[in-house]
């Protein structure tokens, strides 16, 4: 029976507010006690999937006692990282991380890189982009990261034009040209699935297009290319705890031959190994 412990966001709410209360107490309270489990937090898919398979079928072998927490707000695994409510992460691409580390004041670093979940343009109404119609609305998730790589994926598929040089933060206020003359609308990432009923299309991440199954591979109107693409999702600690043995050990499993082989029959291409 797996031992995984589903966290909602209202229990993790005030998870959210300890990063402001690091003045006492906080190296004790992340230190990471190695002789017990490796407390793992992750999104429900694929993350979990691929943790609980490591620890169902290779962890025991490998020496390694590991306990997944689901999160189903991925805002909130950070803060329990950096709180030591958890030993490490996983959910996450680089971008996300520096530019929540750049606003937090925190130092969580990467481990090691595991999986794509290629981001996709979805929808219920058109089976392809030259049938969205001028005005159509698009709904693109709403954080810093996540909305300036739907408004990439656009602009890569020239349904957009971004003006040159936007980076990570780029918003609808960074489009230089919109032939369809499209409206955004600006939701939670977990929320956009649920907005296909209700808008044109919506940019998707791909954890939660597989929850709505949606598959990625078949289902979406473009997708996001695997081709050097920097929003791999890696496994995270807070620093000074890249050193810990129960994490090199989680780091080697979830990048073995056993593991890529899971990924690739489990998800079909909806979701890609990156080792």
């Amino acid at each position: 029976m797996r031992n995984t412990t589903k966290i909602s966001t209202a229990v993790l709410a005030a998870g959210a507010l300890t990063l402001g209360l690091t003045a006492c107490g906080s190296d004790q309270d992340s230190a990471s006690d190695t002789s017990g489990p490796l407390v793992v937090a992750a999104s429900p898919t694929p993350h979990a999937e691929i943790l609980n398979y490591v620890k169902d079928n290779l962890a025991k072998k490998a020496g390694l006692d590991l306990e997944v927490k689901e999160f189903t707000d991925y805002t909130t695994q950070n803060p329990a990282t950096e709180d030591g409510s958890v030993d490490a992460n996983y959910f996450q691409n680089k971008p996300y991380l520096d530019d929540f580390n750049q606003k937090n004041g925190t130092d969580i670093v990467p481990v090691v890189t595991v999986h794509l979940e290629p981001l996709g343009l979805y929808s219920h109404k058109v089976k392809s982009v030259d049938a969205l119609k001028s005005g159509a609305t698009v709904a693109v998730p709403n954080d810093t990261v996540n909305e300036a790589r739907a408004l990439k994926l656009l602009d890569a598929n020239g349904i957009i034009t971004l003006k040159d040089g936007v980076g990570n933060e780029a918003t609808p206020s960074d489009i230089s040209k919109n032939p369809r003359n499209l409206k955004f609308k600006e939701l939670e990432a977990a929320q956009t699935p649920r907005s296909l009923d209700d808008v044109d299309a919506a940019v998707i991440n791909g954890n939660y297009a597989i929850e709505a199954d949606l598959k990625p591979a078949e289902n979406a109107l473009v997708l996001e290319s695997s081709k050097n693409n920097p929003y791999g999702n890696f496994l995270a600690v807070k620093k000074g705890n890249e050193d810990d043995s129960r994490v090199k050990k989680l780091a080697k499993l979830l990048t073995s031959a056993d593991v890529r082989k899971f990924i690739e029959d489990e998800y079909a291409g909806s979701v890609l190994a990156s080792f």
